[in-house]
């Protein structure tokens, strides 16, 4: 998952901090890599978009819940106020390049045995979570009206989509990027292209940049 910003390092930091995770050099970024199917976290120079996509972070209890908005606070990161319900649970927070995310209360079902990482969420139609159950190969963990999630079958980070009522329109400034696991790029675009994608360029370096059924980017990378 890449994110943009204007200083990219800042974020980087902020998340290794938060995930205690490695920051490491990345083409034309820095990349802190996942592992037990935790979802890799990259950032790129650029513009801080909007929220389309935001992370779920977990708690193993309620103490673990405050140490991790604690730890979030002293790196750089912010309370927001998204309109959350009196009584609501969860925390959100903004990283320091103001993406937004949530801490969740512990005991959530749903999450359990997702990790610290438990779940990046997304404005996207029903029609798309099926799009990208077929492209990962990921089975669906979620289906209820336009609510749709998938999970690796070695657990870990959750995918979600839902339609937003507010959703921003389709931004580049957060996205997918696949690396093939056999380096085979064109291959993968085919793939892709025959699932609904939609080709839209090439960037410097070879990566080829997609939409899916929605209109939203994201990119396929050379190499492995």
């Amino acid at each position: 998952m890449t994110f943009e910003a204007a200083d990219p390092a800042e974020p980087a930091r902020f998340w290794a901090g938060l995930l205690g995770r490695e920051v490491i050099e990345d083409t034309g970024g820095l990349l802190l890599p996942g592992g037990d199917a935790q979802l890799g976290l990259r950032f790129a120079p650029g513009r801080t978009g909007a929220n389309r996509m935001h992370l779920h972070l977990t708690s193993t209890d309620l103490d673990d819940q405050r140490r991790t908005v604690a730890t979030a606070i002293r790196l750089g990161g912010r309370h927001l106020d998204v309109g959350q319900r009196p009584g609501e649970a969860h925390v959100v927070l903004a990283d320091p390049a103001g993406y937004e995310f949530c801490v969740i209360e512990p005991g959530n079902g749903y999450l359990a045995g997702c990790g610290p990482l438990g779940e990046l969420t997304c404005a996207g139609t029903r029609q798309v979570g099926l799009f990208w159950r077929r492209a990962l190969g990921w089975p669906l963990v979620w289906d209820r009206g336009e609510q749709t999630a998938i999970q690796s079958p070695r657990g870990g980070t959750k995918l979600a989509w839902d339609a937003w009522d507010n959703a921003p329109e389709a931004s580049n400034h957060q996205r997918f990027e696949l690396l093939p696991e056999d380096g085979d790029q064109q291959t993968a675009v085919d793939t892709l292209l025959s699932l609904g994608a939609t080709r839209l360029d090439a960037r410097t370096g070879g990566t080829v940049v997609l939409a899916d059924p929605d209109g939203t980017e994201f990119c396929v990378r050379p190499g492995r």
